[in-house]
């Protein structure tokens, strides 16, 4: 890799591991305070105001308990700011540890992170699983302000979710 990408492939890393945080509502809080390892087969981007920075090939990012792993990702830069980033894979995949030990999984096609609005969109085959239950459907939308999900999509359009008894017996068969 040319060294002179590390500066911009650093602040992708960044951006994608804590555009994937709020996913999990209390992931492990001492993360953010972790080294921040990224990898891909390529890299693509210029160091620049405004622009595009392109990963691609196994992307990986890791921080602490935060494991993100794509096909490729997509961030674009305004003002020296970054203002949206676009993970794809077959599917995009990110694991997180809970601070309760629990564990976070997030699952899609295409996720998408708008900051300007402050929304993470989720696409295609798209299943978030927590200790306590798990969230499907083709869309998924979150509001990372009101933390509110919404949900439909193609096909039959239909949300599933399956919340699991508290009795510490949580039975995963459907």
């Amino acid at each position: 890799m040319n060294r002179h990408h590390a500066p911009a492939i650093a602040h992708v890393a960044i951006l994608l591991a804590l555009s994937l945080l709020p996913l999990a509502a209390s992931a492990r809080s001492s993360d953010r305070d972790k080294p921040m390892d990224v990898s891909a087969d390529h890299t693509d981007t210029t160091l620049q105001q405004d622009g595009t920075a392109k990963l691609s090939g196994d992307v990986r990012i890791s921080q602490g308990t935060l494991d993100v792993r794509a096909d490729n990702a997509l961030v674009k830069m305004a003002s020296g700011e970054i203002s949206h980033v676009t993970l794809t894979g077959a599917p995009a995949t990110m694991r997180q540890e809970k601070d309760d030990g629990g564990i976070t999984t997030a699952r899609a096609q295409r996720i998408e992170y708008d900051l300007s609005g402050d929304r993470i969109d989720l696409y295609g085959s798209v299943t978030v699983d927590e200790p306590g239950g798990s969230l499907s459907g083709e869309h998924l939308s979150y509001d990372l302000g009101s933390g509110r999900i919404e949900g439909g999509g193609e096909g039959n359009g239909r949300v599933n979710l399956r919340i699991l008894p508290n009795n510490g017996k949580n039975d995963s068969t459907p």
